[in-house]
């Protein structure tokens, strides 16, 4: 079976800083993969590289792109390809840091996510044609199906809500509702749980393992609290330094010697 998503040796350098180091990297439709690693291990990097938002080093003109290495989604190499583009195949994302719209409300979020699937030109919109109508209508409804599946958090009164109004951990949904509304075959997610409570951070564990259950979304998520990569992941890859060290189940990279010196600490290993 073809993986929805393989990249090989994907390499990338800031200066002389190895910021990924060839990673060879999988996955298959359907699956639920973590990535975990210590900070600067390379992990947002990684995530950069396939949405196509590495950042620039000031040295060139053009966009910048892996040193090395290729990433191929769903058959199509999307290794140059700008981050609308690869929104467009099917690619979303979150990130560390929330980026909303503030002062929108919670379903304008939601629904300039499907501005990537709108057909309308410049025309339609300024003449606000019965076609571009139509076409706002659809956006809304789409936006309202997509919130209404976190529940109350952000259904109901909520849509007319300014997203600076929302709680933190609501934020951290709606940024994942925004990426939903781009109607994606992969979501991104990038340390989803960072900040959250616990009741909030199981709340959020179940909402993952629904994003595949319920709307067929392939999930890769960064995330450093390992209950949650524990209990939703199908699979664990472990970053170290820009270079994979690890991959398997919960079970198999918690116990690896390696994952334990460079990720969890020798201390955890003398206590287990």
């Amino acid at each position: 079976m073809t993986s929805m998503l393989s990249i090989s040796q994907l390499a990338k350098k800031f200066g002389g800083l190895q910021a990924l180091g060839g990673i060879d990297f999988q996955v298959d439709e359907g699956e639920i993969v973590s990535v975990i690693g210590p900070n600067g291990a390379g992990k947002t990097t990684f995530f950069n590289a396939i949405s196509g938002m590495l950042p620039s080093t000031g040295s060139s003109d053009h966009r910048p792109v892996p040193d090395t290495g290729s990433i191929v989604f769903r058959g199509n190499d999307i290794t140059s390809l700008p981050p609308s583009d690869i929104t467009k195949l099917g690619i979303a994302r979150t990130f560390q840091n929330v980026r909303l719209f503030p002062n929108m409300t919670v379903l304008e979020n939601a629904m300039v996510a499907q501005h990537c699937r709108t057909s309308k030109g410049v025309w339609a919109t300024i003449f606000q044609t019965p076609s571009f109508r139509r076409e706002e209508e659809s956006i809304e409804r789409r936006a309202k199906e997509v919130l209404d599946f976190f529940g109350t958090r952000l259904a109901g009164y909520r849509h007319e809500q300014p997203a600076f109004m929302l709680s933190y951990a609501n934020r951290r949904r709606l940024e994942i509702a925004r990426a939903i509304a781009t109607d994606p075959a992969l979501v991104l997610l990038d340390e989803p749980t960072a900040g959250m409570n616990p009741k909030e951070t199981l709340e959020l564990t179940g909402l993952i393992t629904r994003m595949r259950d319920e709307l067929g979304l392939t999930v890769v998520l960064i995330e450093h609290a390992m209950p949650v990569v524990r209990d939703v992941s199908d699979r664990v890859v472990v970053l170290d330094h820009g270079v994979q060290i690890a991959e398997g189940s919960y079970e198999d990279v918690s116990t690896n010697e390696d994952v334990i010196e460079a990720y969890l600490g020798r201390d955890a290993e003398a206590t287990s």
